[in-house]
């Protein structure tokens, strides 16, 4: 915790008024905040909905049980303000009403205009800061827990069980897991690990990861994608696919892969037409890297409060590293960022995420790998395209005959696996050109559920080659786009996924 340790003495005695703890971990936070308000000979007040207190000169003293605008207006009129920090909790509660924020702007004023020698600090896991407070707030978090920090606990934790101190291995193991998590959530984590056998083994690594997935489902932000698609089940794109498995034999051996000067892989983009295997990529990149999905939707991450919106990307940040060794999904990217240089309130808020989604890919140093894909590229910022953000960046086109071909191969061999001997898959392919992968899925479904209800026992070249007929390919119905899709990436001069 040195680092928020150490600003929060440079804000306290720079005279910043209020500053806003983004955190779940409140107890801590204010055990912190008290054991630094000691050393520097202030009292402390503290606020929740449910009572209030003034810690000074060596007392604790209720205050009258009051809503937080009746309470801070108390503090004012009894000139109960100099030399303190005022804790407030559950304040995001009260931040959307008007008495409330006229008195945090009143009391940032005097704080500013050197009349209380005083600090707000709100501690809250929402950011949910109204404009009116924003020029006089800064927004701070707890440093996330080290390595050594979370083996701390670990250690502590058996103690107090009494029980043996897992092995060095078993130890490390249990530390890349726990990663990212908050202390209280390691210790229930271990708490319900040791429930069954009273000790730790090996065996309950697979429990942290459940543990971890359930953190992701409360969230509401992000969501954990089952994943059964490997990279057999992606016709063509070989060179993508070549890119992802070297990146997945870095990530298995990540620690071998650092000492040997390699770099953590940050992530790619997957730029390219509709229906081409873009998001089957994401699955089967998971599954080649051999840890969980996460798929970012990046509309739940906007709230209709200032700060919001940030709070909830920090916030998706933080459970992608918490889930981490992870690959994180964000589909149709072009979505999330094509406002940034746009104007309005709106935009503002796109520029401010975006700037955050940024700065996290440039430092990130975490087992999180992003694949982003995107159907259209030429509306995203430039920055989000330049080296250091993502890896590589690959364009997706239309599968040539040979991909084709594969692709038929593919959906005809998962459900019909007998007949495809008798198949004439060149055949096919050469009547299929400018099919995406989706068209081509959709043709062999049709064709097996024509034959089934004509009460064929076989599937055979004629039904499929109907269904052909049957179907207006992608390149058909939206031609105009598809055209200008491939004049834009040839420009681009962007890495071909196929061969």
């Amino acid at each position: 915790m040195k680092t928020f340790k150490r600003n929060f003495i440079r804000y306290t005695d720079a005279g910043l008024p209020i500053l806003y703890v983004d955190t779940f971990e409140e107890n801590k936070a204010k055990e912190i905040i008290h054991e630094l308000c000691i050393k520097q000979r202030r009292g402390v007040i503290e606020w929740n909905l449910l009572n209030a207190w003034d810690f000074s000169d060596g007392q604790t003293i209720a205050l009258p049980k009051a809503d937080l605008a009746e309470t801070l207006q108390l503090l004012i009129s009894d000139d109960n303000l100099d030399n303190k920090t005022l804790i407030l909790q559950d304040a995001h509660f009260h931040l959307d009403k008007p008495e409330t924020i006229s008195t945090l702007k009143f009391i940032a004023l005097e704080i500013i205009s050197g009349k209380y020698d005083c600090n707000i600090v709100i501690i809250s896991p929402l950011v949910t800061l109204p404009k009116e407070l924003e020029s006089y707030t800064t927004v701070m978090e707890l440093d996330p827990l080290t390595e050594n920090d979370i083996k701390e606990i670990i250690r502590d934790f058996n103690n107090v069980q009494g029980i043996d101190q897992p092995a060095e291995d078993l130890l490390n193991k249990l530390v890349t897991r726990l990663k990212g998590l908050s202390q209280t959530e390691i210790q229930n984590i271990l708490s319900l690990a040791i429930s069954e056998d009273g000790m730790l083994t090996y065996s309950d690594l697979p429990k942290i990861l459940e543990q971890k997935q359930q953190i992701v489902k409360k969230s509401g932000i992000l969501e954990m994608v089952r994943v059964k698609e490997t990279m057999n089940d992606i016709g063509g794109l070989e060179n993508l696919k070549a890119w992802l498995l070297r990146k997945a034999e870095i990530f298995k051996h990540i620690k071998k892969a650092q000492d040997f000067g390699v770099d953590i892989p940050k992530g790619v983009l997957i730029a390219g037409m509709p229906g081409c295997g873009k998001s089957l990529t994401a699955k089967a990149a998971a599954k080649a890297f051999d840890v969980p999905l996460l798929r970012l939707d990046m509309g739940r991450l906007m709230g209709k409060y200032v700060g919001e919106s940030e709070g909830n990307m920090r916030r998706a940040i933080k459970i992608t590293e918490a889930s981490s060794p992870c690959v994180l999904w964000i589909d149709e990217l072009e979505k999330a960022f094509a406002g940034v240089s746009g104007s309005g309130g709106g935009s503002e808020v796109t520029t401010r995420l975006f700037g955050n989604f940024l700065t996290w890919m440039q430092e990130k140093d975490s087992l999180a790998f992003v694949v982003a894909t995107a159907n259209k590229i030429d509306s995203l910022p430039p920055e989000l395209l330049r080296k250091g953000r993502f890896d590589e960046t690959f364009y997706v086109d239309l599968p040539n005959l040979e991909e084709r071909k594969k692709i038929l191969e593919i959906h005809i061999k998962k459900r019909r696996k007998a007949d495809l001997n008798k198949i004439s898959l060149d055949n096919l392919a050469a009547k299929t050109a400018g099919y995406c992968g989706a068209d081509l899925e959709g043709v062999v479904r049709e064709a097996i559920e024509s034959a089934f209800v004509k009460k064929q026992s076989a599937l055979t070249t004629a039904d499929i080659i109907e269904a052909i007929g049957n179907t207006h390919s992608l390149s058909e119905i939206m031609k105009d786009s598809i055209d200008a899709m491939k004049k834009m990436y040839e420009k681009l001069k962007l890495k071909s996924a196929s061969r």
